[in-house]
This record gives C-alpha cells, structure tokens and sequence, in this order.
C-alpha cells in the first residue's frame, strides 16, 4: 500500500507542469503553441524570458527531489517509487492529455533526492556536455545515461534499476531529437527546437 502511495505522491507531484503555468501566468503565452511545443525549461527560453526558463528549470528540479524526501519521510523504503512517479508524472501528466515534458530536469532532481552525489555527477555531466556541444537534448540525454553508471560506480547500486529504467524514459522521449542528432539537423541552444 505504502509504495501505491508513493508512487501516486511522485506522479502528482511530477505532473505539475510548471513550464506551461508560468509561461501563461506572465501572459508569455500557451507553451504548447511556441517552438517544439514540449513544456520544459528549453522551450520556455523560446519565450525569450530567460528568468522563465531558469524557474521552470529550478521547478521541474524540485518537484522530482520533494517527491523522493516526501515519499522518504513518510514512507521509508519507498523513495525509489515516487522518483519513478515523479519522472513519469512530468513525461505523461493528466491534465495535459498525458502529453508533458522529457524529464531531464525532474530526473535531476529525483538524483539529488536519492543520492547526493548521483545529483552532483548527473548535473556535473548535463553542464559540461551543454556547455562543450550547445545541444540541449544530447546534454540531458548523457546526464540520463550517466546516472545509473555513476550509482553503480560510487555504491548506490540499489538505486541502479529504477535508475535504468527512467535513463530509458528519458531517452524514449528524445526519440525525435536523436533521429536529427544522427542527421546532423539537431539544433543547437537558441535554435526552433529541442
């Protein structure tokens, strides 16, 4: 019972989609309507409002780490849980039609929740790659798929399944952006999408 809990806890928290609120609170518009139309931090930064972007950055970071401290407070032993709720709650929320964002920020912050220095390693990654290529999603695409690897590695190895399987998410839900990396279409930060 206590993990249903979780895992519901996790998929409310991570379906809230703050990108969309903010953007049409400010009156910048529905984000859905603006560049790729995904409801994250890179599309918000389409809106020209960079302030925007770095709230839904910081927003869509939190809401994955409340989700983990919340479910490990209440419900010990459950954390692993609501980090997958949350992820998947902002991928696939049911107040937009189960159509969201591509949980790179929220996996963050479900790292940072979960082990510390798994947060720092996966932030580590997603900054350096964003910053050597310019590509937001090859960034949050390496940081994804250097979680797990970084658990294993520094002895966090029951966190290494649900680890995997939202690495896997995340990749899934930037299907289209590796269809352009391979094509050598992907744009880079400022470009039409991401």
């Amino acid at each position: 019972m206590t993990w249903i809990l979780a895992l519901a806890l996790g998929y409310l928290l991570g379906s809230l989609p703050f990108g969309l609120l903010l953007t049409r609170l400010t009156g910048a518009g529905d984000l859905r309507a603006i560049g790729s139309g995904n409801i994250g931090a890179t599309n918000v930064l389409r809106t020209g409002r960079k302030g925007l972007a770095a709230a839904t950055l910081f927003l869509d970071l939190a809401k994955g780490l409340v989700a983990v401290l919340l479910a490990r407070a209440l419900w010990p032993g459950s954390e692993v849980i609501a980090a997958a709720g949350a992820v998947v709650g902002h991928c696939f929320p049911v107040w937009l039609g189960f159509r969201g964002g591509k949980g790179v920020a929220t996996f963050a912050g479900v790292c940072f929740g979960l082990a510390l220095p798994v947060g720092l390693v996966y932030a580590a990654v997603w900054l350096a790659v964003l910053a050597l290529a310019r590509v937001s999603s090859l960034g949050g695409m390496s940081a994804a798929v250097a979680a797990p690897i970084a658990a294993l590695v520094i002895g966090y190895s029951d966190f290494v399944p649900v680890l995997v399987v939202l690495a896997a998410l995340v990749l899934w839900m930037h299907r289209a952006n590796i269809a352009r990396l391979r094509d050598g279409t992907e744009p880079r930060i400022g470009g039409s999408k991401a």
